[in-house]
């Protein structure tokens, strides 16, 4: 008969320890398939224990399919169609379930958002408020596009500060601009020809590729996507950041932009996807106006995220659909859930309603002209400056920066590394790269950069290019 000592069962109970016992002796094919156990009372005097203790270790067991029970008959071990496992420890042992601190002084491809300037006190100030005031709302679950109520604080902000004329009910709220993606590539179908700019964000093109659509990449002059480009390729859906391209930070002049609207107005199955990533973060003059607020025709599709104005960990995002998109949305893809939590958009919502977003917008685009100009002005009071040119200075949080140095890109970048820099060579976001002159030009995103380590960041570059 079956033997098990209950001494040092830690916190388990007296049915517990026994399960498990039981439990592991199968796994391991002690006790095999068919194989009857021990009757309850007999069981039981042999253990010392009693037959309810026996009675609940066996009706776990049965319930979770390992023994199986024949009236009169007894308890008996399953199938469990398996070869005997000896060991639940995983064989890889190099799994990062965390990302490690980084190791740099400076980090010019990182899009982290500082902590010093999230307005945290605001913030929790407005959880509060909605964890009293709205208990009911927040356990009922949100439309497929989001709150209302959320919506309506953002068609507001939109024509307030953009422009823009949209009907809440044209805004979807999802949780990244890469969810919206997978949303439009559904409604709009598979079976047209997407295209990208080039040089462009590249997460878009993996993106179309999970969803096995036609794409391809559209090389960009010195006013953005060229037309004639798009006629060529037949592209029927262009992905575009005409205020403010990334990464060149070109703005794509008027006439440009009425030309597109109209190569998108000559046929129904045309869009243009504005990407508005950062344009509440324009350093100088205002916003540049939106390609959807001149659009009559109904096909420019608006996307924008609060990644870069409240935080790199805040996966809010909306798109604003033409109104016949929006209608064939909700006939087709309604049975979708909002992807962003009723906590989140309420909170949103309030903070936007109350002018707290306005005052925290204005907070933030003085908070990134100081630290830019600490950097540019340390770089060019540097025996640095006679070796880099700067542009692009004005917008986002990002700028260009040109290094003449006979080394190539590769020795450079490993140079930096060795000096803990990390930079992003502009080349790498071309596809099928062949232009030479932006060659050891690099996109520097100062979002996450230390002031304390300017001094240190001039010189080691210096160091590495000198």
């Amino acid at each position: 008969m079956l033997t098990y000592t209950f001494t040092n069962i830690g916190s388990d109970s007296l049915y517990q320890h026994l399960y498990k016992c039981i439990k592991n002796d199968i796994l391991q094919g002690k006790l095999g398939t068919g194989e009857r156990l021990p009757s309850k009372r007999p069981f039981a005097k042999n253990l010392g224990i009693s037959v309810i203790t026996v009675e609940n270790a066996y009706e776990q067991l049965i319930a979770e399919g390992y023994i199986y029970s024949i009236p009169k008959k007894g308890f008996y071990v399953s199938d469990l169609k398996r070869e005997p496992l000896f060991s639940h420890t995983s064989k890889n042992k190099n799994i990062i379930l965390s990302k490690p601190a980084s190791a740099y002084i400076a980090d010019f491809t990182n899009n982290q958002t500082d902590s010093q300037i999230f307005p945290f006190t605001i913030w929790a100030k407005t959880m509060r408020e909605i964890l009293n005031e709205n208990q009911e709302q927040l356990m009922i679950n949100p439309p497929c596009g989001g709150i209302l109520e959320l919506r309506t604080s953002i068609a507001g902000y939109l024509q307030e500060f953009r422009g823009m004329h949209v009907r809440p009910e044209q805004i979807i709220i999802g949780a990244g601009t890469e969810y919206l993606y997978s949303l439009l590539i559904q409604l709009l179908g598979k079976d047209l020809t997407y295209g990208l700019e080039n040089p462009g964000y590249p997460k878009t093109a993996k993106i179309y590729e999970s969803f096995h659509v036609p794409y391809h990449y559209i090389d960009i002059d010195k006013e953005g996507i060229s037309v004639s480009s798009l006629e060529d390729q037949n592209i029927s859906v262009i992905h575009i950041s005409p205020s403010h391209h990334f990464p060149t930070g070109i703005v794509m002049p008027i006439s440009r932009r009425y030309e597109l609207l109209g190569w998108a107005a000559r046929k129904p199955d045309r869009y243009i996807i504005e990407d508005d990533y950062d344009s509440e973060l324009r350093l100088s003059g205002k916003p540049v106006p939106t390609l959807q607020s001149i659009d009559v025709s109904g096909h420019v599709i608006y996307i924008n995220t609060f990644t870069k104005t409240l935080s790199s960990t805040v996966r809010i995002s909306y798109m604003i659909l033409p109104e016949t998109l929006a209608e064939k949305y909700y006939e087709t893809l309604s049975f979708y859930s909002c992807t962003v939590s009723n906590f989140e958009q309420y909170a949103l919502a309030k903070f936007m309603a109350n002018g707290s977003f306005e005052k925290h917008i204005n907070r933030l685009r003085n908070y990134y002209q100081t630290k830019r100009d600490s950097i540019l002005s340390t770089f060019k009071n540097s025996p640095l400056d006679k070796y880099i040119t700067i542009t692009e200075e004005e917008s986002g949080v990002h700028f260009l920066m040109h290094i003449n140095t006979p080394k190539t890109e590769e020795q450079l970048l490993l140079a930096a590394r060795s000096k803990r820099i990390k930079l992003a060579p502009l080349s790498a976001y071309y596809n099928g790269f062949t232009d030479s002159s932006v060659l050891n030009t690099y996109v520097m995103n100062y979002s996450s950069i230390n002031l304390n380590n300017l001094d240190q960041i001039a010189e080691s570059l210096y160091q590495i290019v000198k």
